[in-house]
């Protein structure tokens, strides 16, 4: 089952504030949503959410989600909207980035996401502070990278 990227991030603002009392920013979230991305199509080789990650100038960010909480800016993030089930195998991969990724801070995260290939890409020839960019990150591209960088570690 493919998930909307909304429910992914109804998740992470929910362990936030459920697990640490913590909350999450927008550009937080937004490399969360990417590495959960990669992740489930390194670990389990399927798509997590249907929607497309674009190059933009802070990292990857997921339009549909970014408009839904667009007016937050850099304030506290609250849920919108049912929490969704997700299958065991995906709230596994879920947890594993939250443990991985969660104390980073948002532009450490947003640094990482800039050195990774798909995301330069994607960008072309674009300055990295160069704003407008809404180009797609494509999905294969995410897991070819990440089964690189990666793929010995599954593999033994």
């Amino acid at each position: 089952m493919t998930y909307k990227a909304l429910d992914v991030f109804n998740w992470f603002i929910n362990q936030f504030d459920k697990e640490s009392g913590d909350v999450l920013t927008h550009l937080k979230v937004q490399k969360l949503l990417y590495y959960s991305e990669a992740w489930c199509q390194l670990l389990l080789n399927r798509e997590l959410f249907s929607e497309d990650i674009e190059a933009w100038a802070h990292g990857p960010v997921v339009r549909e989600a970014f408009n839904e909480f667009k007016t937050s800016n850099w304030e506290p993030l609250y849920i919108t909207g049912d929490l969704v089930d997700f299958d065991e195998d995906v709230e596994d991969v879920l947890e594993q980035v939250l443990g991985a990724y969660g104390d980073v801070s948002a532009k450490t995260l947003e640094h990482m996401t800039h050195q990774d290939q798909p995301w330069k890409d994607a960008r072309g020839s674009l300055a990295p502070e160069a704003v407008r960019c809404s180009n797609v990150i494509a999905k294969e591209k995410i897991k070819k990278h990440f089964l690189k960088k990666y793929g010995d570690k599954l593999n033994g």
